[in-house]
């Protein structure tokens, strides 16, 4: 069977059992199963064994449910809460007002959390009452939290991104690194659009909040001193060389379960709670990481990598009309899978297209990165457009349509990321290669 042939037959079969409803990690081992299967001296069991095997057989991988259960134990206390009244006196001056703390939050809460539906689910918890009482336009306030939602992807501690560099063997921390200023960056555009928007429709705007004093804003400031020590416990130790990536992620743990502790929210229930969210989560994770694997292997023994890198090469294509394709692409993927399944399925294609371009994969790493949170914000399957559609109970579409402009911003990223690589490679560069 011709390898263009066999690739089409694997991507129509895919799709055909991603679309019967069927778990993602069985449908891609599925596919690899049947794509052995074409390979009659290649045993299926073993490869199945030995892949899945290499695939979890990775220290780095154990950061990953420590991320995620100290963002579970972050989500049942009073952080979030004390994190909106810490913020709001600072950001009522500037035009858009309390919509900067959709912004704000998020980053900040992405800096602990590491996934994109919970830095959404938390922050859009606390201030989309608030904002909604408060008079401010519905449209806008949505727009704003499941773009600036999707920073929880950005900025480390990621989810995505320890998923990133188990596939391609990169390291965690220089990944981490390289996605502050990149996160620093995409902030700035959304609250930078706030403001723009709120200037220009001051009709729309709600009467203006007392002005506080300067005095007042430092003892609000006091409700930060928590999430502020965390960041610092978790991130302070990765970049200070104190603990590894890994290691870090117990810090985090350790250290919210101690904040949980000390505010109160830390009884049986919520421990439990969290625990079993974050033991759910990391199972499906390494379910469809163990599938990745195993579709993996098998795209290598029918040599469809190789050949559609040759393919794609015989093009001559210059870099930035690959990278052009690649975001088309990832975006086009997003519209039915997850980011975390996005990577993994595409890791074995993409990778040798783009070392023979020469592309650094830290940078890389980053790039895909944006243009997967392009895709938590772009239906049917945008992950933080479910989150607020189960919280508002509007229709997908329709916040997707208030989320345009912010998708839009994400496309200016994803360009400036591309024209200017050392927005992402700066950081590891200054702080790793020195030493």
């Amino acid at each position: 069977m011709e390898i263009v042939e066999l690739a089409a037959i694997l991507i129509v079969l895919l799709f055909a059992i991603l679309a019967s409803g069927m778990w993602i990690a069985l449908a891609l081992a599925g596919v690899g199963l049947v794509a052995v299967m074409t390979k009659v001296a290649t045993p299926p069991g073993q490869v199945l064994a030995t892949s899945i095997w290499a695939a979890s057989n990775s220290w780095d991988l154990t950061a990953l449910p420590m991320f995620i259960w100290m963002g579970e134990i972050l989500y049942r206390t009073r952080l979030s809460e004390d994190m909106f009244e810490g913020l709001a006196p600072w950001v009522q001056g500037l035009p858009g007002r309390l919509l900067h703390v959709n912004v704000v939050g998020c980053a900040i809460f992405a800096a602990v959390s590491g996934s994109s539906a919970a830095t959404c689910a938390t922050i859009g918890r606390i201030s989309l009452p608030e904002l909604l009482k408060r008079g401010y336009d519905i449209k806008l306030a949505l727009g704003t939290l499941a773009g600036s939602g999707t920073l929880g992807l950005l900025i480390p501690p990621s989810i995505i991104m320890i998923v990133y560099a188990a596939a391609t063997d990169q390291s965690i921390a220089r990944l981490f690194i390289a996605g502050v200023l990149p996160g620093v960056m995409l902030a700035t555009l959304f609250s930078g659009y706030v403001m723009i928007w709120a200037l220009l429709n001051k009709d729309r705007m709600p009467p203006p909040d007392p002005v506080t004093s300067f005095a007042n804003r430092v003892v609000a400031s006091r409700h930060l001193i928590p999430l502020i020590l965390l960041i610092l416990g978790v991130i302070g130790s990765i970049y200070g060389g104190i603990a590894s990536a890994t290691e870090a992620a117990v810090v985090g743990v350790f250290l919210s379960l101690v904040m949980s502790w000390w505010m109160g929210s830390l009884d049986w229930a919520n421990f439990r709670a969290a625990l079993l969210g974050a033991a759910r989560t990391s199972c499906m994770i390494a379910f469809i990481l163990a599938g990745a694997a195993y579709l993996t292997a098998a795209m290598g023994f029918t040599g469809i990598p190789r050949a559609l890198a040759e393919w794609i090469g015989a093009f001559n294509l210059a870099n930035w009309q690959l990278l052009t394709a690649l975001t088309f692409f990832y975006v086009m993927l997003g519209c039915f899978l997850d980011g975390i399944s996005m990577v993994v399925l595409t890791t074995a294609v993409i990778m040798p297209l783009v070392e023979k371009a020469g592309f650094d994969l830290i940078w890389f790493g980053i790039y895909v990165v944006l243009v997967v949170e392009m895709a938590q914000i772009t239906p049917p399957v945008g992950f933080n457009l479910y989150v607020l559609q189960g919280m508002t109970g509007r229709n997908i579409f329709s916040i997707a349509s208030y989320t345009l402009p912010l998708f839009l911003l994400m496309c200016v990223a994803v360009g400036m990321v591309i024209a200017f690589p050392q927005i992402a490679l700066w950081l590891p560069s200054t702080m790793f290669d020195a030493r």
